[in-house]
């Protein structure tokens, strides 16, 4: 049999990114059938969306520390597993408990421990393999939590048109094989530990770095940025946009995912030849410019072009982030990745959460909810020139 080599350990996190965007977009899928079938309320479904990205900031708090001491390869091991479980109970105890959006609240959550754990190890992982360009393999790990939104929303929609939308539990069992298929491929590829690597900067420095806390309200605002959008998608091409949901998941959700890779693909190519942070502040006015397109628009075709073209906006957002970390904090160590992590999932959480509250003040109205993401980028590009001209005066 070949031996796996580290070619092998990169795919298998692309892999990961995939399972990770399956976590995160699937329940967003089914968000109107379950409101539907086990009459679940906007505010439950928001609440969903919140237990999500909760769980997975609770898991970066603790995750830096227990891959140190149980390793990065058990530890990538067990989260496929809790993935796996998560995905299986999913497509059960809605079935067989009394309260079925407890049994939801608990496949949520088991699913997303994993995730969380991903969410902290993959990066580092990659960044240990030896290759040419790290920011490059960055950015192109990071597009491939795109290709599995894209996948998971293409699937999803070819089975509900084939199988039936209220058959959707067999599709959750697809996913727990498609995780633990993962998992068992991560027991035999080579992992740099955390005892292998070198570190070139402590943990105290990274705490009194300046740019640390600028790099955590950076991935707070790009998580929020592309979540507020992504999570509400299919639900505003149904109920706001009044299409079809098969209409509404491709021509949203699926050509937002869409867009967002091949953003990303091309920041990994073109990545050397513009500074990371212009392409930062340009991919936050698009994002102004999407988001002002879906809520102010009448018309539900320039509405999901705004969808879809806010996926190019916030391509960059977070792998730029997280290379500008890694070269202004060089050899940053699993901490200053599970502390970025938390930040962006913090963002990931309070975006679609607080666009889920405000539409439910306002009575429902989606499209207005959404107009108030725009607050997020504007943050980022506010931070970024400040940072600009202190750099200009230094």
């Amino acid at each position: 049999m070949k031996r796996l080599n580290y070619k092998h350990t990169i795919v298998a996190c692309f892999i990961a990114y995939m399972v990770q965007a399956i976590v995160c977009n699937f329940a967003p899928l089914l968000f109107v059938g379950w409101e539907n079938e086990f009459n679940i309320s906007i505010t439950q479904l928001t609440s969903i969306v919140t237990l999500t990205f909760f769980t997975q900031i609770v898991v970066d708090l603790i995750s830096a520390k227990t891959a140190d001491k149980v390793g990065y390869k058990n530890s990538l091991v067990i989260s496929h597993l809790c993935s796996s479980v998560g995905f299986i109970l999913l497509g059960i105890l809605p079935y067989t408990i009394k309260n079925t959006y407890f049994g939801i609240v608990i496949s949520i959550v088991l699913y997303s421990v994993g995730s969380g754990i991903l969410e902290v190890l993959i990066s580092p992982v990659v960044e240990s393999c030896p290759t040419d360009n790290k920011t490059g393999a960055m950015s192109l790990l990071h597009s491939f939590y795109c290709w599995g939104t894209v996948f998971v929303i293409g699937v999803s929609t070819l089975f509900f048109v084939i199988f039936g939308r209220e058959h959707w539990r067999y599709l959750s069992f697809a996913w727990a094989i498609f995780s633990l298929l993962n998992g068992i491929f991560f027991c035999f590829v080579p992992i740099k530990e955390p005892h292998e690597k070198k570190k070139e900067i402590s943990n105290k420095a990274i705490f009194k770095a300046k740019f640390f806390y600028i790099a955590i309200v950076l991935m707070i605002c790009s998580g929020a940025s592309e979540l507020a959008m992504s999570q509400w998608a299919s639900t505003l091409a149904e109920t706001g946009l009044n299409v079809s949901k098969t209409v509404g998941d491709l021509a949203g959700p699926m050509a937002f995912a869409v867009l967002m890779g091949i953003g990303r693909v091309l920041f990994s190519k073109f990545s050397e030849k513009f500074k990371t942070e212009n392409y930062i502040i340009a991919s936050a006015i698009l994002c102004i410019i999407s988001y002002l397109l879906t809520s102010l628009s009448p018309s539900p075709v320039i509405a999901l072009i705004g969808c879809a073209l806010c996926g190019l906006a916030i391509s960059a957002m977070w792998p730029a982030t997280l290379s500008l970390s890694t070269k202004r904090l060089k050899g940053g160590t699993t901490m200053m990745f599970a502390f970025l992590a938390l930040s962006g999932d913090i963002g990931c959480t309070t975006g679609p959460t607080a666009i889920g509250l405000i539409t439910n003040a306002l009575n429902g109205d989606l499209k207005q909810g959404l107009l108030f993401s725009i607050a997020f980028p504007i943050i980022i590009i506010v931070l970024l020139l400040f940072t600009k001209e202190k750099q200009n005066k230094a």
